[in-house]
C-alpha cells in the first residue's frame, strides 16, 4: 500500500470517527424516569446536565392553593395546526406549525410544540392531578416559556379526540394525523388566570430560565382517554424541586430573577466544534510528517 493511500484511509476514518463522536454527544446520554438513569441520578449522567442535581430554579415545583395567581391576561394569539404527532421515547407530543404566538412582558414568544406527563409534574397543595399537558414557546433571543394545564378525569373532551386517538405505541418520526386540525386554545380551560414562577426544563439539560404559566384550572378528559395515553406513558414525571427563594410572580417579572443555565440547543455549537477541531489537527499533523518526509 502506498504512502499517499494510507494517509487518504486515516483521513477517511478520522473523520468517520469524528462525525460518529459529534452524533453521539449531540444525542446525549440515556436518560429515563426510572433506575439509575431517572430522576435522581440525571445531575450526574453528563456534565451537560449538571444542573439537574444543581440548580436552584429547578422545575416542577408544589403550589400551594393559596399562591397568588395571575389574571387572564396572557396575550395567545394561536391559529388552529395540523397534529404533527410523534412518540420521541418519552412522551407524546406534537409540532405546532408556524405562527402562533404567546406575548409575555411585551416580548412575543412562537409556539413550537406540545406534550404530555403521566401523572402531573406540578402538584398542587402536595396533590397531582392525572395528567399535565405543556405548551413550549420560545421568542426570538431562544428564551422560553411554557404554559402548564392540568387534566382531570371527566367528561370526554372533543378538542383532544384527534390526539389521544392517534397515540404512536412506539418511538416514531413525526406524522400529521390525516384531516385533523387541533388550535391550542382549545386544548386549555376556558377561565384562564394562571400561576406564575421562574423555572428550567423538567427533562435533562434542565435548563432554567424558562417562564412557568400553570393554569389554575384544570382541563377535564374522560377516563378511556387518560388512559389511553397511560397505556403507553404511566410515569414519566420529574418529581417536585425544591422553591428555594424563589416567590410566585404576579404582574411582571423582576429583572433579578435567576437566568442560569442555557436554553435548548445552546450548547449545539460546542458539540460540534470540539470534533471538528480535533479533525483540522488532524490534517495538519498529517501534512507535516509528509512534508517532513519528502523534504
Amino acid at each position: 500500500m502506498s504512502r499517499n493511500v494510507a494517509i487518504r484511509i486515516f483521513i477517511v476514518l478520522a473523520l468517520l470517527l469524528t462525525f460518529a463522536t459529534a452524533a453521539a454527544a449531540s444525542e446525549g446520554p440515556h436518560w429515563s424516569y426510572d433506575g439509575d438513569t431517572g430522576p435522581a441520578f440525571w445531575g450526574v449522567l453528563a456534565e451537560d446536565y449538571a444542573l439537574c442535581g444543581t440548580g436552584q430554579s429547578q422545575s416542577p415545583v408544589d403550589i400551594p392553593s393559596s399562591a397568588p395567581s395571575n389574571p387572564a391576561d396572557l396575550g395567545m394569539a394561536y391559529q388552529p395546526s395540523a397534529v404533527n404527532i410523534f412518540n420521541n421515547g418519552h412522551t407524546i407530543q406534537v409540532n405546532y406549525d408556524p405562527g402562533s404566538n404567546l406575548t409575555v412582558d411585551g416580548s412575543e414568544y412562537q409556539l413550537l410544540q406540545y406534550h404530555f406527563h403521566a401523572a402531573s409534574e406540578h402538584t398542587v397543595d402536595g396533590s397531582q392531578r392525572p395528567m399535565e399537558i405543556h405548551f413550549v414557546h420560545q421568542n426570538a433571543q431562544g428564551k422560553l416559556a411554557v404554559v402548564g394545564t392540568f387534566l382531570v378525569d371527566g367528561a370526554a373532551n372533543a378538542a383532544y379526540t384527534p390526539i389521544f386517538d392517534n397515540l404512536p405505541a412506539s418511538e416514531s418520526e413525526p406524522e400529521a394525523v390525516p384531516g385533523a386540525q387541533v388550535n391550542a386554545i382549545d386544548l386549555m380551560p376556558g377561565q384562564k388566570t394562571y400561576w406564575r414562577y421562574s423555572g428550567s426544563l423538567t427533562t435533562p439539560p434542565c435548563s432554567e430560565g424558562v417562564t412557568w404559566l400553570v393554569m389554575n384550572n384544570p382541563v377535564e378528559v374522560s377516563s378511556e382517554q387518560i388512559g389511553a395515553y397511560t397505556a403507553i406513558y404511566d410515569h414519566n414525571f420529574r418529581p417536585t424541586q425544591a422553591m428555594n427563594s424563589r416567590e410566585f410572580i404576579v404582574g411582571q417579572a423582576p429583572t433579578t430573577l435567576p437566568t442560569t443555565g442555557g436554553v435548548l440547543g445552546d450548547s449545539s455549537a460546542v458539540v460540534w466544534l470540539i470534533p471538528l477541531a480535533t479533525l483540522v489537527l488532524v490534517v495538519i499533523l498529517i501534512s507535516l510528517t509528509v512534508r517532513k518526509r519528502t523534504a
